[in-house]
């Protein structure tokens, strides 16, 4: 069992230690150790608390051993990325800037987490301020699948620490496709909550309407599970719904004879390598033979939701860092500071605009995803693209909005979507889809996500490096 604990998913291992076959203490120290042996060529923890989290873990065995077991969660080491707040734990938000800002509080991701009884192992590397790029002082996650292989923005430490085995759960964020693009790049499962189902109180601001707080694990049913805790109405962000959280884990998975799954095949394949349209096929089938309808869609014109993120986001960014910038631009890095300084051109009137061409693609999307359970679309148009590819990039403006096209328009209209691991490309590294949903479906979602990896092994792959 040691040799393979740190291989299994959630579910799996909440059992052996509710049945007290594995001791939170015992679970807790070979992690601990896997990431000690492993992380100095990863690079996915930003700051570990191995003393805090044995405190934690022995608090989970004496509550077991006094009957009081608090759920699927109880025992299990997770690690946050390093934007959520925790009280007396450096939160650094991959900013050098602020490596040494100690909150006074946990924040509401922290907080329910540790209520349900998880093991905090440390904090997990992010880009710098949770925009597309790493400050040029922080060492850069590597994907684990191989270290010429993009390990995704900015949530990279929560994608490669999963992918590596150095813990069984993790908090991501997603402004542009955070959570998502980590999750393609790395195999592993994530899910973009609904806008506001998800509390964002306690976690260091990117751009507070695009914000998404969301599960990243090995399986939609681990994903579930911590979407379980983190989901629901926060007294302290009030944007957070009050609409009532439903049993993720609930739903006929064997049988999906009642679910409408749409496609729009022309913008699944336009401009999209053959490799991810191949999956896309792949997985239509597997979705097929459990019993799933499907129906074609539209899905909305997109250009403008692609060309107006950048803005909004420089607008929102600014502001949320308006303590620090200008007045220490000198400690940011080029990317963030570059994004920073784009929002003094833009004007109220143009940016209005950009407001109405949101409201009107967000309907425009609902009212498409409204005849159906899911949507279907890739995570990205190229499978697992190297890092030179992705450095490429930096310098074609086309490129960089191919890049979030199946993104960053579901941030800027809230819609949920969960990631699944859907085969290997070309140089045998994961390539992965979406499954799309109207606002607070994720229950829908889960539950195809749970059925296509009951037919399939995708999401049990592991890198032979690790």
């Amino acid at each position: 069992m040691r040799d393979v604990l740190h291989t299994l998913e959630i579910c799996d291992l909440s059992r052996l230690i509710q049945s007290r076959e594995l001791s939170p203490v015992e679970v807790t120290r070979y992690m601990l150790e896997r990431i000690d042996s492993l992380d100095s060529q990863l690079h996915a923890f930003a700051l570990l608390t191995p003393e805090h989290a044995l405190q934690q873990a022995q608090l989970a065995e004496d509550r077991l051993m006094r009957r009081q077991y608090l759920g699927p969660l109880h025992g299990v080491p997770v690690a946050l990325k390093d934007l959520c707040f925790t009280k007396g734990i450096a939160t650094a938000a991959g900013m050098p800037l602020h490596r040494d800002y100690v909150p006074t509080f946990d924040g509401t991701a922290a907080s329910r987490l540790a209520e349900a009884g998880a093991v905090l192992l440390g904090k997990l590397q992010l880009t710098e301020g949770a925009f597309t790029e790493h400050h040029p002082e922080i060492p850069v996650p590597v994907n684990p699948w191989g270290e010429d292989s993009w390990s995704g923005a900015s949530s990279t430490g929560s994608g490669v620490a999963l992918a590596a085995g150095l813990c069984f759960g993790a908090t991501g964020s997603d402004t542009g496709g955070s959570i998502r693009f980590p999750c393609a790049a790395n195999g592993v499962t994530g899910i973009k909550p609904t806008w506001g189902r998800v509390s964002v109180y306690g976690a260091f601001e990117l751009a507070a309407s695009l914000d998404h707080l969301g599960p990243m694990a090995r399986s939609a049913a681990d994903c579930a599970i911590l979407l379980q805790e983190l989901a629901g109405a926060d007294y302290n962000d009030p944007r957070c719904s009050l609409m009532p959280v439903p049993d993720y884990l609930a739903g006929d998975i064997h049988d999906l004879r009642d679910f409408r799954l749409g496609i729009d095949a022309q913008f699944n394949s336009a401009d999209v390598d053959s490799a991810t349209q191949q999956m896309l096929s792949e997985v239509i089938s597997v979705l097929c033979a459990l019993g799933v309808t499907v129906v074609p869609v539209q899905f909305p014109d997109y250009q403008s939701a692609i060309e107006d993120w950048g803005p909004i986001c420089a607008i929102e960014a600014a502001f949320a860092h308006q303590r620090t910038w200008p007045s220490q631009k000198d400690q940011y890095g080029p990317t963030l500071g570059g994004l920073l300084s784009s929002a003094e051109g833009i004007s109220a009137a143009a940016y209005q605009a950009m407001l109405l061409r949101r409201k009107d693609f967000s309907g425009r999307l609902e009212q498409q995803l409204f005849g159906v359970d899911a949507m279907l679309i890739p995570a990205q148009t190229r499978a697992s693209p190297t890092i030179a590819e992705m450095a490429a990039l930096g310098e074609d403006p086309a490129a960089l909005s191919a890049l979030i096209r199946f993104t960053a328009p579901l941030d800027m209209s809230g819609h949920p979507a969960i990631t699944l691991p859907g085969g290997f490309g070309p140089r045998d590294t994961p390539i992965a889809f979406q499954l799309v949903g109207r606002y607070f479906s994720e229950q829908s979602l889960v539950r195809a996500g749970r059925a296509y990896q009951l037919m399939t092994d995708w999401h049990k792959s592991r890198p032979k490096t690790i």
